[in-house]
């Protein structure tokens, strides 16, 4: 193995690392009216820091080759991934080296492989049902400060996906 080779998973392990400390994997459904279900699926994968010490967020954007930075009012900066390809690339680079979010991140991919190449309305009913029920267990695996409307039930979480 190459010294490039060597510097790149070092950097993959540190930033899973930051990942499982001070990071997030989110599936949003996000509220769309222009859309016809009137809401989207959206991954995401983010990271937080006290802007103070913000530069690792930059430093991790610039490994990872995507993602955007910004500054919230409450003196946090975050760096935020957004995308099922990308999410998917850059989870499968980073889960041999988690150790905290590794269930939360096998759902994701999971997910993300039933969807595969498919606009999320060219999945089967049955793999919808799937999918409502992955993204319900791996809202029971993360922490929330606060659940939001789409997630207090797996029942709520299967009618708003239109099977109940």
């Amino acid at each position: 193995m190459g010294r490039r080779s060597r510097t790149k998973v070092k950097d993959l392990a540190y930033i899973a690392g930051f990942l499982d400390g001070d990071g997030s994997v989110m599936i949003q459904l996000k509220n769309r009216r222009k859309n016809p279900r009137g809401w989207r699926i959206m991954f995401t994968i983010c990271f937080y820091q006290d802007s103070r010490h913000e530069k690792p967020l930059f430093w991790m954007r610039k490994i990872l080759g995507i993602g955007y930075i910004s500054r919230r009012k409450d003196g946090i900066t975050e760096l935020r991934i957004n995308g099922y390809d990308t999410t998917r690339k850059i989870l499968n680079s980073l889960e041999p080296y988690l150790r905290f979010k590794k269930q939360q991140v096998g759902i994701l991919l999971k997910i993300l492989t039933i969807i595969g190449d498919k606009n999320f309305v060219e999945v089967s009913k049955a793999r919808r049902l799937r999918i409502a029920d992955l993204i319900y267990r791996s809202r029971q695996l993360t922490y929330q400060s606060g659940w939001k409307k789409f997630s207090k039930s797996q029942s709520e979480l299967r009618t708003i996906l239109g099977f109940d």
